[in-house]
């Protein structure tokens, strides 16, 4: 066991509804009907033929190794937890007191952490009694606290997080080559199979195959370069989704560590093993804040002073300073460019607060500034006489 291994929920606990697992026979059921059509009805005639069965043989190694790789990859992603938060044996300082309420975050754990309620207490989850560290979310399907989830995938009958996102990023890769060997290598024998003398079921499963491959192939295609895109902007599929209904830039974010350290973050240190189901990302998966982040952090916050410090209008300095109004808007939050992180529990609180939290991605609201505008103007004239 690695060092970021840990206890895990029982069988009945992960999988308490059988009925989950029609999606999984149905993605195996596909599996083996491609590959039971590849081999059958192109490999084994092609191999057959003394005029093609060097190619053939070709063709089954590239498309065995894939497939094993697929398969292997699928499994994974089907019975590997994505990781959830430390029990109180591992680490008490995740457990939730109900009687005490959500306590404020102390400084020395805010140097590490980028999201937080509107109110600036910790987050926490109200079904699992315990403080939610960045990333973290509930999956109501799984009934538990995910970390660093991406999203609940009913195809595996499992959430992606941090440990099992790099074996579904590689199942969304090896699956996308899959599908396109077996389109482009088949095409031959689809030629070949409407001739006027190959038989009617060998010509339907030839083209039945062909389509269903082509099909996939497109689909898994455009989501695997959704993720790529995702792991080049360091976020996840629910701070995207975040960002997009608060309207914040999809360029930034308070987990960028540059384009290598955003692939290490996915994909592992060792870039020799990026492409093979092992070596996971290190860590916990209860912090994402390193040096690179914290120091873009700490100049986005002296940034921010400085601009409001250089904003500020100097007062006394002329003979018609203007009036300063009192504003009722409420101040903003200091707002960064991360997820907004909000927990299960705000969402359903209805507070109705307008202040976003912090390390949200909605932009920061325009305060409007009374009085500077009206100086020199003929109101503000008429008043002076």
């Amino acid at each position: 066991m690695s060092s970021d291994d840990f206890p895990t929920p029982g069988w009945e606990e992960r999988f308490p509804e059988p009925l989950k697992f029609l999606p999984v026979a149905f993605i195996v059921a596909m599996i083996v009907g491609l590959y039971s059509i590849y081999v059958t009805f192109h490999l084994k005639p092609r191999m057959e033929d003394p005029g093609t069965s060097g190619s053939a043989y070709f063709d089954a190694f590239i498309f065995h190794l894939v497939t094993f790789m697929l398969v292997f990859c699928y499994v994974l992603c089907v019975f590997v937890h994505p990781g959830t938060i430390p029990d109180k044996e591992e680490d008490p300082s995740w457990e939730y007191d109900e009687a005490e309420g959500p306590q404020p975050i102390a400084a020395d754990l805010l140097l590490n952490m980028q999201e937080m309620k509107r109110s600036g207490d910790r987050r926490h989850c109200k079904w699992c009694l315990k403080y939610k560290p960045d990333r973290c979310h509930h999956c109501r399907v799984c009934r538990i606290c995910i970390l660093k989830m991406d999203h609940h995938c009913p195809w595996i009958y499992n959430c992606v997080g941090f440990r099992n996102y790099k074996y579904f990023f590689l199942l969304l890769l090896y699956t996308s080559i899959d599908c396109a060997f077996i389109v482009f290598s088949m095409i031959p024998s689809v030629r070949a199979g409407t001739q006027p003398t190959t038989p009617f079921m060998t010509m339907f499963w030839l083209m039945f195959g062909e389509t269903l491959a082509g099909f996939l192939g497109v689909l898994v295609f455009l989501f695997f370069c959704f993720h790529i895109y995702l792991m080049m902007k360091a976020m996840t599929t629910i701070e995207f989704c975040e960002k997009s209904h608060s309207k914040g830039s999809f360029n930034a974010s308070t987990y960028d560590r540059g384009v290598v350290g955003n692939v290490k973050a996915v994909l592992g240190d060792d870039w020799w093993l990026w492409l093979l189901p092992t070596s996971r990302p290190p860590g916990r998966g209860v912090s994402f804040i390193s040096e690179e982040t914290r120091l873009s952090k700490d100049m986005e916050a002296g940034r921010g002073l400085r601009r409001r410090a250089h904003d500020r209008p100097e007062t006394g300095t002329g003979p018609a300073s203007a009036p300063k109004r009192r504003s009722d808007a409420k101040p903003n939050a200091c707002g960064g460019t991360g997820s907004t992180g909000q927990s299960e529990e705000d969402s359903h609180s209805g507070s109705g607060s307008e202040v976003p939290d912090v390390g949200s991605s909605r932009d920061p609201r325009q305060v409007p500034n009374y009085g500077a505008a009206d100086v020199g103007s003929p109101k503000m004239e008429a008043a002076e006489k």
